[in-house]
């Protein structure tokens, strides 16, 4: 089932069908044991409300039309319904961009059981040789007078992953909700920036195609000189794995000094 949430916010609820064609996607998972608080997460970040019930067996997944950093995108968010060990993985394994792994800092149970999720995403991620952004959400905070998860212990959990890490309260926080969202996102298109295709890198090389002549005078007519021209050809560079060094003189007839000598890497791109 997939729900559409339109912003108080915004005010700009835009057409499933329309939306596909024209703004870019990303799909997210929230991740978790039973009781870290996901739902509320899920709902405090598309309303801005806050509800504490919700049925532990409902999963589902929402799209959202968001803007981020004056760039809009079409977020869908899954809102797993794990209890308390990961199963079926594989149907948001395989559909997520980004994983949201949340726990709560009032139970140590549930932290402890987060470090199953960031094992099946690392094992995920080394099977299709793809690097999937992950955040880990300490969630709960306005519960720290209970808490029995410190900072310190999530951030080495994190670092543990190569995580990023956050603390948030859906109770109360909606702007620090909102941003941990916003940063799944940029994530993902940092990562599809990493991986996407360069374009080949071209260099010229100035070839003579005539070479200063004087014309001897015939016929008692004064002699002329014609002018040296170059044309350009240019050749694509490379790949990285063929690069080596290449040197690329001037042509002698772009200056009566002595041509220059320029050393390249060939294989690497020039800006």
């Amino acid at each position: 089932m997939s729900s559409v949430f339109g912003k108080p916010r915004s005010g700009n609820l835009v057409p499933e069908r329309l939306a596909h064609s024209s703004i870019p996607e990303v799909n997210v998972a929230i991740l978790g044991c039973r009781g870290a608080g996901k739902s509320a997460l899920t709902v405090k970040f598309l309303t801005k409300r806050f509800i504490s019930e919700y049925d532990p067996n409902l999963e589902d997944t929402y799209t959202s039309e968001e803007t981020v950093d004056q760039q809009p995108i079409l977020l869908r968010v899954m809102d797993t319904a794990d209890q308390d060990v990961p199963r079926n993985c594989k149907r948001y394994l395989n559909w997520a961009q980004a994983f949201l792994v949340v726990y709560s800092i009032d139970d140590r149970r549930n932290f402890e059981g987060c470090s199953q999720y960031l094992e099946i995403i690392a094992h995920h991620a080394k099977d299709t040789q793809h690097d999937y952004p992950v955040l880990l959400l300490g969630n709960k905070l306005d519960m720290a007078q209970y808490r029995q998860v410190t900072k310190s212990e999530g951030m080495t959990l994190a670092g543990k992953f190569g995580c990023l890490f956050y603390e948030v309260s859906a109770c109360l926080d909606f702007e620090a909700v909102q941003h941990v969202f916003h940063e799944a996102i940029r994530e993902v298109r940092r990562e599809q920036e990493r991986h996407a295709p360069t374009r080949p890198l071209f260099i010229s090389e100035e070839r003579s195609i005539f070479h200063q002549a004087p014309l001897t005078a015939k016929h008692g007519l004064p002699s002329c000189t014609f002018n040296t021209l170059s044309t350009v050809n240019y050749k694509e560079m490379p790949t990285v794995a063929q690069a080596k060094l290449v040197t690329v003189k001037s042509s002698r007839a772009q200056s009566k000094r002595k041509a220059p000598t320029l050393t390249l890497l060939k294989g690497f791109k020039i800006f």
